[in-house]
């Protein structure tokens, strides 16, 4: 069979869902033909007669699934750097969004932006975790809270996926915060967001999936519910930021309409893994944001683990919780912080964040049939991708095998 490329003499780490380790292969060889993985295993176990032009020894380097960064606010202009010298100085997250600050200050220069200003401010964080091995992103919106301005966050992350070898997958976060014209009308505001803007917005193509901030400085387990119930009417799957600061039993009302993901989930309690494992949804964590916020208690990862629920591993991309763009980092204070694996770190950013997109069918391992998505590594072993910090051993990034 002839190929695009090929890459052999490689250590491969293949992420094969059958199995429950890392699916390492010490000789390797990937072959991919049109975007696609037509094999990845061992060399000496290759279909006789595979060729290519483009034929690379990769010298006993690791290969994985390219890295796919699934929870991210990665559009957005400003900074709030004020607020983090606020929280140095002992003022607590949540009373800065009731200054105003917050998500609010972020919304302000949002809204202000252009969407050419918006993507020019995110390219660079864009191109950042491209650096170091990602090949999938997921963008929120929620910085816009109007249908126009939510419209323009949502066209300037689809514009960074035209401009760079990713794939870029949008998710509507209308229900983020509320935003100043809607004042002490929050019903109202969840009205707009599925009565307006969510309509508007699957009719623009501009979703693939529907998330909301369900706690006690976001919006409440009915309000959420309203919009999973619209999101649901249009077909959209939906993701949920829960048990971040507080148990409200969001994660439990995500796992009742089969969500993608249930994110952060510090505060979760066992009925809400157990709702989660049972519908199939997957738990994203985010180190970067229990980091930046000087949380103290972690995610209950023995009860995750328990239960058998996915742990995908994320970034947390935005200007106020988590000003992270680097996913080996997030890799190292998952295992520092919460006391995860080295092969649970990996499978985090690869075959469980794929699940958490609703890719699972497409991304995440070393599969034929996949998409030839490869980060190529200088190092031996998988644990120097999370051992290291502040060197970035990527050799050579794949995108759809180029």
């Amino acid at each position: 069979m002839h190929c695009d490329r090929i890459w052999r003499n490689a250590h491969l780490a293949t992420l094969a869902p059958e199995l429950h380790d890392l699916g390492l292969v010490e000789r390797g060889l990937v072959a991919s033909r049109e975007g696609l993985i037509v094999y990845a295993g061992p060399e000496d176990a290759a279909p006789a007669g595979l060729s290519s032009a483009i034929d690379t020894d990769c010298e006993g380097r690791l290969i994985t699934p390219g890295l796919i960064d699934c929870h991210t606010h990665l559009v957005y202009a400003g900074t709030r750097s004020g607020e983090f010298e606020q929280r140095l100085n002992g003022v607590s997250y949540e009373a800065i969004a009731k200054q105003g600050g917050g998500i609010l200050s972020t919304v302000n220069a949002t809204r202000a932006a252009t969407e050419t200003q918006l993507m020019a401010e995110s390219l660079p964080r864009l191109e950042a975790l491209l650096a170091e091995g990602v090949t999938t992103v997921e963008i929120k919106s929620g910085y816009g809270l109007s249908l126009e301005h939510e419209r323009k966050q949502l066209s300037a992350a689809r514009g960074l996926g035209r401009e760079r070898r990713v794939t870029v997958k949008l998710t509507f976060l209308g229900a983020h915060a509320l935003p100043p014209e809607f004042a002490g009308r929050a019903d109202d505001y969840i009205t707009e967001v599925c009565s307006v803007m969510l309509p508007a917005l699957v009719r623009d193509g501009l979703i693939d999936a529907v998330d909301a901030f369900c706690e006690k400085i976001g919006f409440s387990r009915e309000q959420t519910r309203r919009v999973f119930e619209a999101a649901t009417t249009h077909g959209l799957p939906v993701k949920l930021h829960a048990e971040q600061l507080s148990d409200t039993k969001g994660a439990a009302l995500a796992a009742t309409f089969r969500a993608l993901s249930a994110d952060h989930l510090e505060y979760i309690d066992e009925a809400g893994v157990i709702a989660m494992a049972q519908a199939g949804t997957a738990a994203v964590l985010l180190p970067g944001a229990f980091y930046f916020l000087r949380e103290t208690r972690a995610p209950p990862i023995d009860l995750l683990r328990r239960h058998g629920v996915p742990m995908a591993l994320a970034t947390d991309c935005n200007p106020g919780t988590s000003p992270l763009c680097s996913p080996l980092l997030v890799m190292n204070m998952a295992a520092t912080l919460f006391r995860m694996t080295v092969d649970e770190c990996l499978t985090g950013l690869t075959r469980a964040a794929a699940q958490a997109l609703g890719m699972a069918n497409r991304i995440g391992t070393l599969e034929a049939g996949k998409q030839c998505d490869l980060a190529i590594w200088n190092v031996e072993r998988p644990a120097e991708l999370v051992y290291q910090l502040g060197l970035n051993p990527l050799h050579e990034r794949v995108w759809k095998g180029q």
